[in-house]
């Protein structure tokens, strides 16, 4: 049985983590399928969001499987975290994260990459690595950080105490917090309307985030300007305006 499956509805494509049996735990065999599914849908031009999440409702992903540490070199172990981590990261759609439960560690960080995250009421999160000797691998460090700030992100990691989704929530970590029932119709109802928007400047907006935050200031805004400079000569913005003008939906065909 895949460790992963992907499903595609319309304009966008569901990543589904299915280890129920480990509590989704990232084997090196799980990364590489999440990794080749991500790739796959690269190419796929019609594309408008990606939903990741898990079965069951216990646990998201309880990060890296502690059984295979002992046995792996920890560079193969850091690197391969964080290449899927950067590749959800830089996906040129938004990724949306939908929290059936328990993200821990490299599940966490799985979270953390992804552009906005739905949570399901029940759902924890926590970097507990300094139990186990070892700080985050997979982008943690910096990007919980980015996320919550500089001392929430302290305080988290070097307790590794659980957050709940509410408190999540408060401190910017998640985006919404659901019932456990409507979390991916919550999702999918997200990416049904990212889909509806002007695919280029859905693209364009993410990236000029994305790489923005990795930018001093004057460099970020120049990023800015020319992206918004590209859109203004597409097909898309012209329809845009006058959709808005003629007080009607437009129709977008991110060109």
């Amino acid at each position: 049985m895949s460790l992963i499956t992907l499903e595609r509805e319309k304009q966008f494509a569901t990543i589904t983590l299915n280890r129920p049996e480990k509590l989704h735990a990232l084997s090196a065999e799980l990364l590489n399928e999440l990794r080749d599914k991500f790739t796959e849908l690269l190419s796929d031009s019609t594309l408008r969001a990606v939903i990741l999440t898990a079965t069951g409702n216990k646990a998201f992903c309880v990060g890296t499987d502690v059984a295979e540490l002992s046995r792996a070199a920890a560079l193969t172990v850091a690197e391969r975290g964080l290449s899927i981590c950067d590749l959800i990261n830089r996906f040129p759609v938004p990724v949306i994260a939908g929290i059936n439960g328990l993200a821990a560690g490299g599940g966490c960080e799985l979270v953390l990459a992804c552009h906005l995250r739905i949570a399901a009421s029940h759902a924890e999160f926590s970097l507990p690595e300094t139990k186990l000797g070892l700080i985050p691998g997979y982008g943690g460090t910096q990007r919980l950080s980015r996320e919550v700030g500089l001392g929430r992100a302290v305080e988290l990691m070097l307790t590794g105490r659980r957050l709940g989704s509410s408190e999540a929530q408060q401190l910017g970590l998640i985006n919404k917090v659901v019932a456990a029932e409507g979390l991916l119709s919550e999702a999918k109802s997200m990416a049904r309307e990212i889909s509806e928007l002007a695919p280029l400047a859905v693209r364009a907006g993410l990236r000029a985030v994305v790489e923005g935050t990795e930018l001093p200031l004057r460099e970020g805004l120049a990023l800015e300007m020319r992206l918004f400079a590209e859109l203004f000569a597409t097909e898309d913005m012209r329809e845009g305006t006058k959709a808005f003008l003629e007080k009607r939906p437009p129709r977008f065909k991110g060109r």
